[in-house]
């Protein structure tokens, strides 16, 4: 089961499905309600992770914690 945008914490890795893309990132900032500037564990890119959802959220949406 997928968790909440709500429990999401800086300093954690997450890994989102949303429309067929795979992302893999750690929140490094909190910016506002249920925003984050986040950082992709691959490309090293930054971006906010309400640009993930700006489209809303497809039928094979899932957001999870990844383990340490």
């Amino acid at each position: 089961m997928s968790i909440s945008i709500e429990t999401v914490r800086v300093g954690k890795d997450y890994y989102l499905i949303n429309y067929g893309e795979v992302h893999e990132f750690r929140v490094t900032k909190a910016t506002g309600h249920k925003d984050f500037v986040c950082k992709d564990l691959t490309t090293l890119e930054e971006f906010n992770l309400s640009e993930l959802t700006a489209y809303g959220k497809g039928k094979d949406f899932e957001f999870y914690g990844l383990e340490d």
